[in-house]
């Protein structure tokens, strides 16, 4: 499945079903097994402003970087992922 978010900043996501699973109480649903990297800050700029976050906090002697970290509010690692984090908030928006 394809699905665009914020479609002004054309962020594409490819999400792949792997399987569907027999009904089980024990089990909280929807749920995140697998994922790449970090999800882009909110209102970044689009492919191309994450793009040029990423160059600058590369750089720690770039002259935004310091404005950027504010920004974002601390350190960003662009490699990240928390699953337990992602599970929770589908948890939670799937109870509405």
């Amino acid at each position: 499945m394809r699905y665009e978010y914020d479609f002004g900043d054309g962020w594409l996501h490819k999400i792949v079903l792997e399987k569907i699973l027999p009904a089980d109480d024990a089990l909280s649903l929807p749920q995140c097994i697998k994922g790449k990297r970090a999800c882009p800050p909110e209102d970044v700029g689009g492919v191309w402003g994450y793009e040029d976050l990423l160059e600058i906090l590369a750089d720690k002697n770039h002259e935004e970087y310091k404005s950027r970290l504010d920004w974002l509010g601390g350190e960003f690692d662009p490699e990240a992922l928390d699953l337990s984090d992602i599970n929770q908030q589908l948890k939670s928006w799937a109870k509405g």
